[in-house]
C-alpha cells in the first residue's frame, strides 16, 4: 500500500522565475549565486525576490509526485482548473498530461481591456513521476507574456506594443484631461497610444514626428533634444513617457531631475542597454521609492521602469 504522505504535494522551497527568451543570463546575474536554470525556468534560493528580468514568478510552488499521465492531470485538476504548461523535460509525457486538462483560452487582449481575472497556474514535469506546479503566478498571462490584438495600420512602428503592455501590467493609464510628455517620440508610436487614450501630448524629438501622428487631436510637437527640457519651466505633467535612445545612466539623470522637481506625477521609461547590461544603473532605477522595474514581453535588450502615484 502506498503511503499518502509519500504522494502528497510538498513545498519546493525555492523561488521559480520565468526568464525572457534570450535573457536567462541577465536573470541569473540579477539574482546572484545559488541559482540554476532549466531552460527559461530559473530556480533561486530567495523566495521573496521580485526580479526585473523575470516575466513571471510562480507563487508557492510545490512538488507533486504522480503515478501516471492520468494521475498527473487528476492531481492538477484537484488543485484548480486553469493551467499553463512550461515544458523543460519529458516533453511528450508532459504534453499528454496537458491534453487531459481543461482547455484554457489565451485570446489576444484588445487594449485597453482589463487582463484576465481568473488565476492561471503553471506547471512542468521535472521527472517522469514528478511535477513542479504553482496554482498562481505573478501574471495572468502564460509565462507572463501578454499578446494583443495588434493595430497594423495606424501606428508608425511596433513600439506602441511596449506602452500597451506597460499600462496593462501596472493597471493604470492616462486619459482625457491628462497632460503627457513623450520623450524621444519619433516616429510617434507612443504618442499615438497617448493621444488615442484622449490625453494631450507634447512629443519631443530632434527627428520629426510622422505627419499622421502629428495631426492627431491633442498632439503638440517640439523638434529638440529631450535632455534640454527644464522640468521647472515645462512641468507639471501627469505622465512622462520616454522611449528615447540613450545610455541608461543618462536616462537616470534625466528622471531624477524630473522626480526632484516634482514636475511629473507618473513615469513610463525604457532603459535601452547598448552592449553589456548595466545592472548597476538598473538597480538604481529600482531603488527609486514606489517604482517598478520589469522586462516586458515586447522589450528587446531593455527594461521598462514605471512610477505611478
Amino acid at each position: 500500500m502506498t503511503d499518502e504522505a509519500d504522494t502528497a504535494p510538498r513545498p519546493f522551497g525555492r523561488a521559480v522565475h520565468v526568464a525572457p527568451e534570450g535573457f536567462v543570463a541577465d536573470l541569473l546575474a540579477e539574482l546572484g549565486p545559488g541559482c540554476e536554470a532549466h531552460g527559461r525556468l530559473v530556480f533561486a534560493p530567495d523566495r521573496a525576490a521580485s526580479p526585473a528580468w523575470a516575466h513571471a514568478t510562480w507563487i508557492d510552488p510545490v512538488l507533486v509526485p504522480i503515478a501516471s499521465i492520468k494521475d498527473g492531470a487528476r492531481r492538477l485538476k484537484a488543485i484548480q482548473r486553469n493551467w499553463h504548461l512550461h515544458p523543460v523535460a519529458h516533453f511528450r509525457r508532459a504534453e499528454l498530461i496537458a491534453g487531459l486538462l481543461p482547455h484554457v483560452s489565451a485570446k489576444p487582449l484588445a487594449f485597453p481591456a482589463d487582463p484576465p481575472a481568473a488565476p492561471l497556474g503553471a506547471w512542468t514535469l521535472l521527472e517522469p513521476d514528478l511535477m513542479l506546479a504553482a496554482a498562481r503566478t505573478t501574471s495572468p498571462f502564460p509565462d507572463g507574456e501578454p499578446r494583443f490584438v495588434e493595430d497594423r495600420e495606424a501606428p508608425p512602428n511596433r513600439a506602441y506594443l511596449k506602452l500597451w503592455e506597460a499600462f496593462t501590467r501596472i493597471g493604470a493609464r492616462p486619459g482625457p484631461g491628462d497632460r503627457c510628455l513623450d520623450l524621444g517620440a519619433s516616429p510617434g508610436g507612443w504618442t499615438w497610444v497617448l493621444a488615442s487614450l484622449g490625453a494631450s501630448v507634447t512629443s519631443v524629438d530632434r527627428a520629426p514626428l510622422d505627419q499622421r501622428i502629428a495631426a492627431m487631436p491633442g498632439v503638440a510637437t517640439r523638434q529638440e533634444s529631450a535632455f534640454g527640457l527644464d522640468p521647472r519651466t515645462f512641468g507639471p505633467v501627469d505622465w512622462l513617457c520616454s522611449d528615447v535612445i540613450c545610455y541608461p545612466s543618462r536616462l537616470l539623470t534625466l528622471v531624477r531631475r524630473w522626480v526632484d522637481a516634482g514636475a511629473a506625477r507618473n513615469f513610463v521609461c525604457t532603459l535601452k542597454f547598448q552592449g553589456e547590461t548595466d545592472h548597476a544603473t538598473a538597480a538604481a532605477f529600482a531603488a527609486i521609492p514606489g517604482s517598478r522595474l520589469m522586462h516586458l514581453a515586447h522589450n528587446k535588450h531593455e527594461l521598462t521602469w514605471t512610477l505611478v502615484r
